[in-house]
C-alpha cells in the first residue's frame, strides 16, 4: 500500500440503452443489466486479469426486490467475474452512479487497490413506487415544519424551486423541447454508439402445434427520446404535482430501466496492462440543502468540486448536469451561469431518461465518450441534484 495519494483513471465506460419505464426492458431484471455491463466493461481492456478487481461498486438507489441483496455482488457473480471479486451495493439515491465512481477512485488514490470497478443499474419497473415497495417515513418528520421536506414528492419540490427561482413554464418547456432535439440529433450522429453495450432482450410466444418459440431483439438505442415533442404538445399537457403548478410530465425526467460501468486503474495498473487511460478522476463534492428545494443542490456541490480541483468554472468544456426537472435545471444553470452550449449537449435525463441511481454511472459513460471523440474537451463534469435535500459533482481530466 502507497502512503501517497496517487491518481486514478477511467479506463473504460459503457451503458444499457437506457429503457422507458414498462418499456423495452419490462421483463429485464436489473441485476442481469449489471452482469451485462460489468461483463462489458472488462471486455473492454483486452488481458484484463479479473482477479486484479479489488472490489465492485455498484449504486441503486433502491435496493429492494429484484434489485435487493446486494446487488453487487449478485451481478459480479452472474457476470461470470471470478468468486474471488467482491461486491458492495451503495445508496445515495439519484447520485449512487457517481458515488460509485467517486468511491472506487478513492480506494485506488489512497493506494488500497490499482483495479477498480464503479457501477449503478436501477429497474424503475420493477420498483414502481419512488419511495420503494413500502413506504414507511418516520412521524418524527411531521413534528417540526422545517422536516416536512423530507415527506415532499420530488416533483412537489421542482414546484418549490420554480417558484423561489422564478422559472417560468414557458422556460421549462422549451427546455424540454430542447433536451429532446438534442438528444434525437445525438442519437442520429451516432454519438451514443460507441458508449452502448446493445441488449438482447429474450421474450416466449407460442408457435405452432403447442410449441413455445424464443423472440430476440437486439436494443441498441435509448427509448426516451420524442422526436414529435414540440412546444404545442408540451404546453397541452396539465401540471402534476400542483394544481396551479408549472411542472409536467413532460418537462420532468423520465422514469427509466438502465445500468453503467466505469472500469478505473492507478498508473501502475495503466501501464502494466499497456492501455491509454480516457480520462483521470480530479474531484467529487456531495452538499446538502433544505429538503424541499433539493433540485438545487448541484448549486452547492459544482463549485466545491472545482475548488478541490482547483479548476475554474469556464475552464470546464462539458457539463452533464441531471435534468431531474427542467425547472431545477435552469435554477441551477442561471444561479451558478452555467453555459448554456457546455450543459448537456446530447441531451439530459428529460429525454434520454433517469434510471436513479444507474445515471451516474450511465452519465460517467456519456462523458468519456465525448472526451475520446472531442479533441478540444479537457474538463468535464457529472452533477445531480439528490432526494432529501443534496447535490452531487464529479470533475475528470481527459488525459
Amino acid at each position: 500500500m502507497s502512503n501517497q495519494i496517487q491518481d486514478a483513471y477511467i479506463v473504460a465506460a459503457t451503458r444499457t440503452p437506457v429503457a422507458k419505464r414498462n418499456g423495452m426492458f419490462r421483463n429485464v431484471r436489473p441485476d442481469d443489466m449489471l452482469a451485462h455491463v460489468l461483463s462489458a466493461v472488462v471486455g473492454k481492456v483486452p488481458g484484463l486479469d479479473p482477479n486484479e478487481i479489488a472490489d465492485v461498486i455498484v449504486g441503486c438507489a433502491m435496493p429492494e426486490a429484484e434489485q435487493g441483496m446486494n446487488v453487487a455482488r449478485i451481478g459480479v457473480l452472474l457476470a461470470g467475474l471470478p468468486d474471488t471479486v467482491p461486491g458492495l451495493t451503495i445508496n445515495r439515491f439519484c447520485s449512487s452512479g457517481l458515488q460509485a465512481v467517486a468511491d472506487a477512485a478513492a480506494r485506488i488514490r489512497l493506494g488500497e487497490a490499482d483495479v477498480m470497478i464503479a457501477a449503478g443499474t436501477e429497474s424503475m419497473t420493477v420498483m414502481p413506487q419512488i419511495m420503494g415497495n413500502k413506504v414507511s417515513l418516520n412521524p418524527a418528520i411531521f413534528e417540526k415544519r422545517e422536516n416536512y421536506g423530507i415527506a415532499f414528492g420530488m416533483g412537489l419540490t421542482a414546484e418549490k424551486v420554480a417558484e423561489q427561482w422564478k422559472v417560468s413554464r414557458e422556460d421549462q418547456d422549451a427546455f424540454a423541447l430542447q433536451s429532446n432535439q438534442r438528444a434525437c440529433a445525438a442519437i442520429a450522429a451516432g454519438h451514443f454508439r460507441d458508449e452502448i453495450t446493445p441488449y438482447t432482450v429474450r421474450g416466449h410466444m407460442p408457435g405452432e402445434g403447442g410449441t413455445v418459440r424464443v423472440v430476440e431483439r437486439v436494443c441498441d438505442t435509448d427509448e426516451g427520446p420524442r422526436a414529435d415533442a414540440s412546444i404545442e404538445t408540451l404546453g397541452k399537457l396539465r401540471p402534476v404535482f400542483a394544481a396551479r403548478g408549472s411542472v409536467t410530465a413532460g418537462n420532468s425526467s423520465q422514469m427509466s430501466d438502465g445500468a453503467g460501468a466505469v472500469l478505473l486503474m492507478s498508473e501502475a495498473a495503466v501501464k502494466r496492462y499497456g492501455v491509454t487511460p480516457i480520462a483521470r478522476f480530479r474531484s467529487y463534492s456531495v452538499a446538502g440543502v433544505p429538503p424541499q428545494i433539493m433540485g438545487i443542490g448541484p448549486v452547492e456541490a459544482i463549485p466545491r468540486a472545482l475548488k478541490a480541483a482547483g479548476v475554474a468554472q469556464a475552464d470546464v468544456d462539458w457539463i452533464e448536469l441531471n435534468e431531474a426537472f427542467a425547472a431545477q435545471a435552469l435554477a441551477v444553470m442561471r444561479q451558478l451561469e452555467l453555459d448554456p452550449t457546455k450543459v448537456n449537449p446530447l441531451g439530459g435525463a428529460i429525454a434520454l431518461g433517469h434510471p436513479l441511481g444507474a445515471t451516474g454511472a450511465i452519465r460517467v459513460a456519456t462523458l468519456m465518450n465525448a472526451m475520446q471523440r472531442e479533441a478540444d474537451l479537457r474538463y468535464g463534469m457529472v452533477s445531480m441534484c439528490i432526494g432529501t435535500g443534496m447535490g452531487a459533482a464529479g470533475l475528470f481530466e481527459k488525459v
